[in-house]
């Protein structure tokens, strides 16, 4: 992979992200990609949800009465509106699932990093196949009541939700701190 594909990397934001999205060999393929990542003793500490077609739209009715319940039926129509179309923002959702098994030698932080790590690899797959993505964690990543409704064990997380599809616009470059600002050399 030419080092240029990395330094040109850019999200698309999820509203942007149109049909068609990948199809289900494409998406194997993100998977296979997602689990190609630094897994330290081969305990794979992740798991994947993939959102398309109705689902999308079945899961955000659900979210979208979760979230006007945990408002006690006093919010906007227009963030019941936002939460039902959540998903149905790109043709694809990936949900990352951070699930880390018990280990004396790796820690529960390294292993979320490795779900971390799959969350970029879906992106970098995304690209290669041509399309854009989103990482996006938001309010939903966090709450119980969707969990329960990922049907998440106790000691699962979301580690993010990859959003996926064909960009309708070019992402703009925006500005980024210089390498030199954010290293140093170790001396002793």
């Amino acid at each position: 992979m030419p080092l240029q594909f990395l330094l040109k990397r850019r999200s698309v934001v999820a509203s942007q992200l149109k049909e068609p999205g990948p199809d289900k060999a494409q998406i194997k393929e993100l998977i296979r990609a997602a689990i190609r990542v630094p897994d330290h003793k081969a305990l794979t500490p992740w798991r994947f949800l993939v959102f398309t077609g109705d689902a999308r739209v079945d899961f955000g009715r659900s979210i979208a009465d979760i979230y006007e319940q945990a408002h006690n039926g006093e919010c906007l129509p227009r963030h019941l509106e936002n939460e039902r179309n959540r998903f149905a923002r790109a043709p694809v959702v990936i949900a990352v699932i951070s699930k880390p098994v018990e280990s004396e030698k790796v820690p529960a932080s390294e292993q979320l990093l490795s779900a971390g790590a799959s969350c970029q690899n879906i992106l970098h797959a995304a690209r290669a196949l041509g399309f854009g993505g989103q990482w996006i964690t938001e309010w939903i990543a966090y709450d119980l009541q969707v969990a329960a409704l990922l049907r998440l064990e106790k000691t699962e997380s979301v580690a993010g939700f990859i959003y996926i599809g064909t960009p309708a616009i070019v992402p703009k470059e925006r500005p980024r701190v210089e390498p030199e600002d954010l290293m140093s050399y170790w001396k002793s």
